[in-house]
């Protein structure tokens, strides 16, 4: 274990850290805000910290794979513990593990909330909420790699611990070119849902924090009551097409944009899959909530938007789904567990994951029917490797463990299995909210310390796919030799 090269990188992502709070302690300044000096100290501090540990690297610079898991794992959670000290010095969240979980919840692109009102927040501080969900959405190591040289040698193994989705395909040789060509489609993205929610009456500083949640599929907004604030088809519409467009895995654009291999986009099991489960999902809700808004382009504009905010996980609202039938809150949930495409910035086990268990389920049915049939799971028309079914099915296991070990622990708040159980899982899918007590108009400021950390514990294990936290307590990660 490398762990010099580990402080050195942590350092250096904490010297990022601190230079992207001058950001919000711009707006903090141009809106008079004195809530801006809470950012320049944190910077300060971490500053202080680059400094002393990350300016000159060791001699030996060398990592594997197993330091790559310890520093995505540590690296998220630094920039949580640092991320929440604006909230608890301005006095915007008073309980530090309030400011922790409202933080991680950011980072994690989560979007659930212990805010009860969230319009009184300071412009800086509301900014800095909803800027976590876009570093976030694309990951904190991506963004360290895409404005910093970070460790161009060892960049592979940190991305492969990150990126999300049971594979990690590289666009171009070098990690650091795959980072900033994945910041530049997501970037090109986010500025276009700017300029069309301004088109559609938003200022600019509501149309940032949205298009910020929107990309990283977080669902923070600086309203108290989400997108229905605005009470607008159109800006309902933009942001319905950019959460389904952000829930789609991002080497897909760049294959269509770069390559032209439009054929091959088309083509894609996750994209189809995803796609009509979206579809299929928008049908049932609309035909099922039809009485209740009189008309099917009501019911049609409000299922498309609760459907595409729930399988993308990001969490925004514009009605309270907790008044609709019961059909349509089986299917929401049902939503939760699915997510979005590997590489996309949503959250969830992933289309993925299920198509291939779907084929490997059926291909067990083939041998016992055909004992003598040689059977494979394709996907794509390609071969899935027995080490990626194994992988997936050691998911599935880990994601039932700590879904169940999670719940067991909430439940000691005594509040109803459904709020209990669709808390866990909703911050272990990185959705934002959930069914009974923590439907869309409701949050999880009623939650003890306890199941506040559990929580942040679920969203950080699903954001980074179970597996580096996992890693983090066995001992023999941690020895010196392998």
């Amino acid at each position: 274990m490398n762990k010099r090269m580990i402080i050195y990188i942590l350092s250096k992502m904490l010297g990022v850290e601190g230079a992207v709070l001058m950001i919000p302690a711009f707006v903090s300044l141009i809106y008079g805000e004195k809530s801006g000096v809470s950012f320049v100290i944190v910077g300060a501090v971490l500053g202080i910290i680059f400094l002393l540990f990350g300016r000159k690297p060791p001699e030996s610079t060398r990592i594997y794979g197993k330091e790559g898991f310890v520093i995505v794992g540590l690296a998220w959670i630094l920039w949580s513990l640092f991320g929440a000290l604006p909230f608890y010095i301005t006095g915007s969240i008073p309980n530090y593990i309030d400011a922790f979980f409202e933080t991680v919840s950011g980072f994690t692109t989560t979007g659930s909330t212990i805010l009860q009102d969230i319009e009184a927040l300071p412009m800086g501080i509301s900014f800095w909420r909803s800027l976590t969900h876009w570093i976030g959405g694309m990951g904190v190591l991506v963004f360290v790699m895409m404005i910093t040289s970070l460790d161009d040698k060892n960049s592979m193994p940190l991305m492969r611990a990150e990126m999300p989705g049971p594979d990690t395909d590289k666009l171009v040789p070098k990690a650091r070119y795959t980072a900033r060509i994945l910041y530049g489609m997501y970037f090109a993205l986010t500025a276009m849902e700017v300029i069309l929610l301004m088109a559609g009456g938003m200022n600019l500083y509501d149309a940032l924090l949205h298009s910020f949640s929107t990309a990283g599929t977080g669902g923070f907004s600086n309203r108290n009551a989400s997108v229905s604030f605005y009470d607008s088809a159109y800006i309902d519409g933009v942001i319905t097409v950019f959460m389904i467009l952000f829930g789609v895995n991002f080497n897909l654009y760049f294959v269509l944009l770069i390559k032209r291999g439009w054929k091959s986009v088309v083509k894609n099991e996750e994209l189809r899959a995803y796609l009509g489960i979206i579809a299929a999902s928008v049908a049932v809700i609309t035909v099922n909530i039809l009485n209740m808004y009189g008309n099917v382009m009501h019911a049609f504009r409000y299922a498309s938007f609760q459907v595409a905010s729930i399988i993308t996980t990001t969490g925004f609202y514009t009605a309270d789904y907790e008044l609709w039938p019961e059909l349509s809150k089986v299917i929401l949930l049902s939503l939760m567990f699915i997510g979005a495409c590997a590489g996309s910035t949503g959250g969830g086990i992933k289309v993925s994951r299920f198509v291939i268990l779907c084929k490997s389920i059926r291909q067990e049915i083939k041998k016992i029917l055909h004992p003598n049939a040689v059977t494979v799971v394709k996907m794509n028309g390609k071969k899935v490797g027995a080490d990626t079914l194994r992988g997936i099915n050691v998911y599935f296991a880990a994601y039932i463990f700590i879904l169940v070990a999670s719940v067991l622990i909430v439940s000691i708040d005594n509040f109803d299995f459904a709020t209990s159980f669709s808390g866990v899982l909703t911050t272990l899918n990185n959705v934002g909210p959930g069914i009974s007590k923590l439907g869309p108009v409701e949050n999880f400021h009623m939650f003890s310390p306890l199941s506040k950390l559990v929580f942040c514990f679920d969203m950080l294990v699903g954001r980074l796919e179970i597996i580096p936290y996992l890693l983090m307590f066995s001992p023999d990660l941690w020895r010196r030799r392998f």
